[in-house]
């Protein structure tokens, strides 16, 4: 199981995350920041928890690719 974790608040819009995982993440057009697809809101933390370990990879590389480090990659 891989587990993706958004601290969306901090975003500051970069779309590195949207370039290295398009199918994981989605820049709003309501604020410019990015939004995590299917990802469920606790208290501004957005979670994903999925099956697919395929997304892993993808979505490792936008999470090191981010300047302010609000995205968290695990496999559980």
């Amino acid at each position: 199981m891989v587990v993706i974790t958004l601290q969306r608040k901090k975003c500051i819009g970069c779309n590195y995350c949207v370039e290295l995982a398009p199918d994981q993440f989605q820049m709003s057009k309501r604020d410019g920041k990015t939004v995590l697809l299917h990802g469920q809101d606790k208290k501004g933390f957005f979670t994903l928890k999925s099956n697919d370990e395929l997304i892993f990879e993808a979505s490792d590389n936008a999470a090191k690719a981010c300047p302010v480090k609000i995205i968290t990659v695990k496999q559980v």
